[in-house]
């Protein structure tokens, strides 16, 4: 028996638990390392698909299943298997492509099975390529293989409010759209969020509400943060997080992770 024991840490992994430069910082390592070995449960929340996110597993000593493509999966890396997968609605293409129509200065990146397609890429669309590493096929959108598992626009700010707004308006109750950052606008099944898994998640590790804490940076990472008892962000996180009411906390660079189990080791 650990202090930990039934207690759920869950994170965001880009500019939360990791970066290019820094990797994991060694910090986060060992915070995380004490608390599985006091009987906790440590896992990612990220929008990364499986894809994309695998490269990076060995870096995190994980020991629960991650939710991954901003909460439209749950794969278990430890048993090489998923848990739980979504899809978008069977008109994503129709609708989306819809959107397309109405802001051609639109990039979509879709995302089927292990496979990531591409429309009317721009700077974003190519500089978030290169930070994931993967190829993808270039394919209009009435092209693409379906089902998707989620999809992203991606442009200045400005014009994915007016395209949300557009999509919400065209098709309302269909789809999540929610930022991950400015530049990114992640579409996901309706219902599907980091904070739906992160409660699905707890139950099938049968862990209290009570006992379960996020930590993240971004818009998306709200719907995670409201299912926490304490939620926490580094100091780097949107305005939009720190506005709506996060426990801030060192920036990521110095190991948010290692300041949240010293608070959690003084709780428990």
């Amino acid at each position: 028996m650990g202090k930990f024991d039934g207690v759920l840490l869950v994170s965001d992994f880009d500019d939360t638990l990791y970066a290019p430069d820094v990797a994991v910082p060694e910090r986060n390592v060992s915070a995380i390392r004490y608390f599985t070995g006091e009987g906790g449960r440590f896992t990612v929340a990220t929008g990364r698909a499986h894809r994309t996110f695998a490269p990076y597993v060995h870096l995190v000593p994980l020991n629960a299943p991650v939710i991954l493509s901003n909460g439209a999966a749950i794969y278990d890396f430890q048993a090489d298997r998923p848990v739980e997968q979504t899809w978008l609605d069977e008109a994503a293409p129709r609708d989306l492509g819809a959107v397309l129509d109405r802001f051609p200065s639109l990039s979509i990146e879709a995302y089927h099975g292990e496979d990531i397609y591409i429309w009317n890429p721009n700077e974003i669309t190519l500089a978030h390529m290169k930070k994931v590493n993967c190829d993808y096929t270039l394919c209009p959108v009435d092209q693409m293989p379906a089902p998707w598992v989620k999809a992203l626009f991606h442009q200045d700010h400005e014009t994915l409010l007016a395209a949300r707004g557009f999509l919400q308006e065209t098709c309302p109750g269909r789809y999540e759209a929610i930022f991950s950052n400015p530049c990114y606008l992640e579409i996901t099944r309706r219902g599907c969020n980091k904070g739906g898994m992160v409660a699905w998640l707890a139950g099938l590790l049968d862990i209290a509400p009570e006992h379960i804490y996020c930590v993240g940076d971004n818009q998306n990472d709200i719907p995670m943060l409201e299912k926490a008892d304490i939620p926490f962000a580094p100091a780097n996180c949107a305005p939009e997080v720190r506005d709506w009411g996060a426990r801030v906390l060192c920036p990521f660079r110095e190991g948010v992770i290692g300041d949240i189990v010293d608070i959690l080791d003084k709780l428990y």
